[in-house]
């Protein structure tokens, strides 16, 4: 993949050509680990790409242990949280939320049985979907604190993600007071 944005980058001349390959770039190098723990010929998992608008999805993964996935559509890639109880519906429940890799965004429509001997192995299905607002996403994320607007059949209101220190993998979902 770098030797066709090489090749894309000296063919192009104007400065949106060379902003949009990077954007490429960017996608294929934030589903590089995604990518690193699947065998494409034996799962029915997408492989990249898609296009969002702020979207979210939850998705119930009967793995090893039943969690869910929470996942939000950022700069061409799903920011993914496994949270082993899902979200909360009710004000001010904390419930962990261990980020793993990113996703493509064809992901977001993903249902099906992702084969034993396969990392993730089990059945995934869509619990809830919708979209989300956030102010100051990527700051957020450097900060280690998202405030999230949920417009979803099930989750609706505001979500607080907040890392806890130290751990960089480590977050609370809470439900935030209407």
């Amino acid at each position: 993949m770098i030797k066709k944005v090489g090749s894309l980058i000296f063919r192009g001349s104007s400065g949106s050509l060379v902003l949009f390959v990077l954007e490429i770039y960017a996608e294929d190098m934030g589903l590089k680990e995604y990518r690193a723990k699947r065998d494409f010929k034996k799962t029915i998992e997408p492989r990249r790409g898609g296009k969002g608008k702020q979207l979210f999805v939850v998705q119930k993964h009967y793995a090893t242990h039943l969690h869910y996935d929470f996942r939000i559509e950022y700069k061409g890639v799903l920011l993914s949280w496994a949270v082993p109880k899902g979200p909360s519906r009710t004000a001010g429940v904390k419930r962990l939320a261990v980020q793993v890799e990113d996703h493509p965004l064809n992901y977001a429509d993903f249902e099906g049985v992702i084969p034993k001997g396969n990392y993730g192995a089990g059945k995934v299905e869509i619990w809830d979907r919708g979209t989300y607002t956030a102010s100051h996403l990527k700051a957020g994320l450097k900060k280690g604190h998202l405030a999230i607007e949920l417009k979803g059949k099930k989750l609706k209101g505001t979500y607080d993600l907040i890392q806890l220190k130290g751990k960089p993998k480590m977050w609370l979902l809470i439900r935030r007071k209407s």
